[in-house]
């Protein structure tokens, strides 16, 4: 097992974690990481602009709906809401957002990034919590050895 980085570290233990771009048919890379957070004892909420449950658990439509305190949010939905979704993070004090990417574009936008900083709101921009969610599966602990090495996600 490798060291946990900083920012990784300081996302996982946040508090509520909310998943951002779950589907109601439970095929998204959304729902696998909130299902795997869920089980490895995470507190966990999904985000859905059209879902009232995902997962067998209550759904809000907004990041700003989430009752209680939230410690970060996984943005995982199309690059063209991340922003919004950030905008809705920086007005509930979110301190912490991760850019869920894997290959492709994912859910990174230049315009979503900036906004974290304008909003002094700590981004991971790349990757996803799973590389580094013990125990981490082969084909996480694969990707993190990679995308580490190519500075995708934090070493």
């Amino acid at each position: 097992m490798s060291a946990v980085p900083g920012s990784v570290d300081r996302f996982l233990k946040s508090g509520k974690l909310v998943v951002a771009g779950v589907s109601r048919s439970g095929k998204q890379p959304a729902n696998g990481i909130f299902r795997r957070l869920a089980a490895n004892g995470y507190d966990v909420v999904p985000v859905n602009p059209i879902a009232d449950e995902v997962e067998g658990v209550v759904c809000y439509h907004d990041v700003r709906e989430v009752p209680g305190d939230v410690g970060a949010v996984l943005v995982a939905t199309h690059p063209s809401v991340a922003v919004d979704i950030v905008r809705g993070c920086a007005d509930r004090g979110v301190k912490h957002v991760w850019l869920h990417r894997s290959v492709g574009q994912g859910s990174y936008s230049d315009d979503a990034v900036a906004q974290c900083r304008r909003a002094g709101i700590e981004c991971i921009a790349g990757g996803c919590p799973l590389m580094f969610c013990e125990p981490v599966d082969p084909f996480h602990r694969l990707m993190r050895w990679w995308f580490q090495r190519t500075g995708r996600v934090p070493r």
